[in-house]
């Protein structure tokens, strides 16, 4: 089969693209190029950089692959940052990587693989297809659960789901390198990304201020009763559930509860005024079955790291859901994604409101 596999430059999507080729099928390797690398005096992140492009092309030497780079900047741009920007500035929490991954990743490169006829596209990422009996298309968790990246996938539509291959979903990080190494791959050590691609440094409001001038207007932080305790230069610099950072002073540790864009107001409180059972998500996904009217019984993650717990989700209007856990959870943060899970099959997600 003809294959097009996203290269990023990393140990996953090489060893990824090297199985595929090794099984005997003809793979395409393809690097997506994010964004304007040269702008100002500032390093951008550890991953998509120049670097990254240039061990993604060495890796396809070394398989033996074509190799191409796309011109993705304006698509990035106003898929991932603008999303990204305007999250944090209406005082949500933005989940950049699962944007990028659905929004971007995968629409474009199924386009782009029917272009060169190829009828897959693969990608380094820890997660699994299956067909279920129905034949409809199921997202599992991957083999290694400390890297299982299912969560950020649960938008993906059932026609993305039948062309999208995971060479690497039963494999663990360990026996990944393992095999980059028999493979003899350049970047068998290299280590991985840990921070947003696109953010020097990892400071993200600083990021966020130069984007979109005037949105660090400071405002009042107050505390549940709505008295005054402090003040802030810009909502974007919060999210709920944050400690550290408040600049108040307290005889017992204050979290952000809520964010208040209007007039950019920070309410902070005990942690126990963190938790919370129930939620509202939109763009919701139903990924394993039909949108479920009646309460279907599921495991919920409301963070990547987040432990699954038991709960109740039932669909709403307008690609909407409702979901009450057994329990409460602590920092149910709006523009996270919450994802569904039957076991280890993705149900479905949304964006938590």
């Amino acid at each position: 089969m003809r294959i097009v596999v996203a290269m990023s430059g990393g140990v996953d999507s090489s060893v990824a693209a090297a199985l595929l080729a090794e099984q005997g099928h003809e793979v395409i390797g393809l690097s997506m190029q994010l964004y304007d690398q040269r702008e100002g005096e500032h390093t951008f992140g550890s991953c998509c950089t120049l670097d990254d492009l240039h061990d993604a092309r060495r890796v396809a030497n070394i398989i033996g692959i074509p190799h191409y780079i796309l011109n993705f900047e304006r698509r990035f741009e106003e898929t991932v940052i603008s999303n990204f920007v305007r999250e944090y500035a209406s005082g949500r929490t933005p989940l950049p990587c699962a944007h990028c991954n659905s929004d971007l990743k995968f629409s474009t490169l199924v386009d782009r693989a029917a272009g060169l006829g190829a009828q897959y596209v693969a990608t380094g990422h820890y997660a699994r297809v299956v067909r279920g009996a129905d034949g409809r298309y199921q997202l599992t968790r991957s083999a290694d659960g400390d890297k299982d990246q299912s969560y950020f996938l649960f938008s993906l539509t059932q026609a993305q789901l039948a062309r999208a291959i995971f060479p690497i979903g039963h494999l663990t990080k360990p026996e990944v390198r393992t095999q980059a190494r028999r493979l003899g791959l350049s970047v068998a050590d290299k280590p991985d990304s840990q921070e947003i691609c696109f953010v020097p440094g990892g400071d993200y409001a600083d990021f966020i201020e130069r984007k979109r001038p005037g949105v660090d207007r400071g405002g009042a932080i107050v505390d549940t009763q709505g008295r005054v305790v402090g003040s802030h230069g810009g909502i974007h610099r919060f999210t709920v559930g944050q400690r550290k950072g408040l600049g108040v002073s307290a005889p017992a540790p204050l979290y952000v509860l809520k964010l208040e864009p209007e007039t950019s107001t920070v309410v902070v409180g005990p942690r126990a005024a963190l938790e919370r059972t129930t939620l509202t998500a939109s763009g919701v996904n139903w990924v394993s079955c039909d949108p479920p009217g009646a309460w279907m019984t599921v495991e919920a993650q409301i963070r990547y790291r987040h432990r699954p717990a038991s709960a109740r989700v039932r669909s709403l209007n307008d690609g909407r859901a409702e979901l009450v856990f057994d329990s409460p959870q602590p920092a149910i943060t709006p523009g996270q994604a919450v994802v569904f899970y039957d076991d280890d099959v993705v149900v479905g997600g949304g964006w938590i409101d």
